[in-house]
């Protein structure tokens, strides 16, 4: 089995900063690309950011220069920099990554559970 688990979510003051890892745990072949979302007041998934398993990174123009993604192949862990946290960051930041379990297999797309990031004064 493949898990996806988020952490490092909490409540911080704008100017903030904040770590978000996502840990990917399991039968694991080849993680590839993994992205950031957070859900819109419309019901739609926002990105955030992602990074390839060759580490080419991308990222939405609202965060850009603010975070900062990046990965360790090692520990099978993403990890989301926040830095200068604004009001609009407010939001359950979900990891999504396409991850191939046996060798040679298709990947399959896995979505984490979610960690709440709350920017408040």
């Amino acid at each position: 089995q493949v898990q996806l688990v988020e952490s490092g979510g909490g409540l911080v003051q704008p100017g903030g900063s904040l770590r978000l890892s996502c840990a990917a745990s399991g039968s694991i072949s080849k993680i590839y690309t993994v992205a950031w979302y957070r859900p819109t007041p419309r019901n739609q998934r926002e990105f955030v950011a992602d990074i390839t398993s060759d580490g080419i990174t991308n990222y939405a123009q609202s965060v850009k220069g603010r975070f900062t993604i990046s990965r360790d192949n090692g520990k099978n862990t993403v990890y989301l920099q926040m830095n200068s946290l604004e009001r609009e960051d407010t939001a359950v930041y979900y990891c999504n990554a396409f991850i191939r379990e046996i060798q040679g297999g298709p990947p399959s797309d896995y979505w984490g559970q979610g960690t709440q990031v709350t920017v408040s004064s």
